[in-house]
């Protein structure tokens, strides 16, 4: 029984945490003959754009060597001499290709970039014995990359064969009456056939490279597809281990206990009931319209309230239905409700009533 029936199928479209794990590795989709396209048809205009420079810088190079280095030159084979021929064929040389080799190299960045974007990883540089595996080879070869990869290289030489023949074919008539042109218009006319050819083979490139982006697209989504269960364990782990969630928690509930405890000696009364609740209010006009709890507990919790208030002096008032009340129905930094305002107005003015006697008598 083959196992791989009862494996998941991919069904699922990639995470933006899978697409940034596959980019790291360095899988990305681009399509390279989109690449070349765009360098061949920015080339070959590059070279239409710059024709009148081109023609006239060759002219001048074929003047200049006939005259300086050919005929008035009678040491031109010295060490010196040969120096300064090489030095002038390459600054020549360079005054056209320079231009164009900057214009290829920004070109292909470009478009690369625009593709894939900024990727920098040495996961694609690392030895893999699959690499030299030949039985991964192959698989390489004859899978449906391999069989995609074949059809475009005929379809490509077809297309392009059958342009050049075309073109040849028309201009096969005009070949005799290059023996009566100069050099310079030969050299025209065979840069603008040039030119033409270039055309018509970047915008048949062109052509087949949008399809092969679409294919390379398809194929890339379709390699980084996930299962229901992998979304699943992405989640979970995004969510983070149900034990590391709980020590979380517990730290997140002691830091508020922390917290809590350190507002009841700012307190002005805890109202207690006496043994189950305690809750402890603050009133400062300035911050709030209204009394604030800002610490209440049960039971042990309770207890504490109470220890701490008699540590800082905190008076404690007995009332079991207003501790109730204020314990069920307003939370930590919220302030009391209207119904509570006369019941906790009388406990503050006992407070302040017995604050204000201490004052006296001391």
């Amino acid at each position: 029984m083959k196992l791989q029936l009862f494996a998941e199928e991919r069904t699922e479209k990639a995470t933006p945490k899978k697409r940034h794990e596959v980019k790291k590795k360095g899988q990305v989709f681009q399509s390279k003959d989109l690449t070349a396209a765009a360098i061949i048809l920015v080339s070959i205009l590059a070279i239409n754009a710059m024709l009148p420079f081109i023609l006239v810088t060759t002219e001048n190079f074929i003047k200049d060597i006939l005259t300086t280095y050919i005929v008035n030159s009678h040491d031109l084979y010295t060490v010196a001499n040969l120096q300064k021929f090489f030095t002038f064929i390459l600054g020549a040389v360079a005054k056209i290709v320079v231009p164009i080799i900057i214009l290829i190299a920004a070109t292909g960045l470009l478009l690369t970039y625009g593709q894939v974007g900024f990727v920098f990883t040495g996961e694609t540089l690392g030895f893999k014995l699959e690499r030299i595996n030949p039985v991964e080879g192959f698989k390489r070869i004859f899978s449906m990359r391999g069989i995609v990869e074949l059809i475009k290289a005929l379809l490509k030489t077809t297309l392009i064969g059958y342009m050049l023949y075309s073109t040849i074919r028309l201009q096969i008539n005009k070949l005799p009456q290059l023996l009566d042109m100069s050099v310079i218009d030969i050299m025209n006319y065979l840069m603008r056939a040039l030119v033409d050819i270039g055309l018509k083979s970047g915008m048949l490139i062109l052509a087949i490279s949008v399809l092969d982006y679409l294919y390379q697209w398809w194929d890339f989504e379709r390699s980084i597809k996930m299962t229901k269960q992998e979304i699943k364990d992405e989640i979970k782990e995004m969510e983070g281990n149900p034990q590391i969630k709980s020590k979380i928690r517990e730290k997140q509930r002691k830091m508020a206990l922390k917290r809590m405890m350190s507002e009841v000696p700012k307190a002005d009364v805890v109202i207690t009931n006496p043994t189950h609740y305690a809750v402890a209010l603050k009133y400062d006009i300035s911050v709030a319209s209204a009394p604030v709890v800002v610490a209440k507990g049960v039971d042990f919790l309770a207890q504490r309230i109470k220890e701490e208030a008699q540590k800082n002096h905190v008076p404690i008032v007995e009332n079991r239905e207003l501790a109730r009340n204020l314990y069920n129905m307003v939370d930590v930094g919220d302030m009391i409700p209207e119904e509570l305002y006369y019941a906790v107005a009388e406990v503050l003015a006992f407070v302040y009533s017995i604050n204000r006697d201490k004052k006296v008598r001391g």
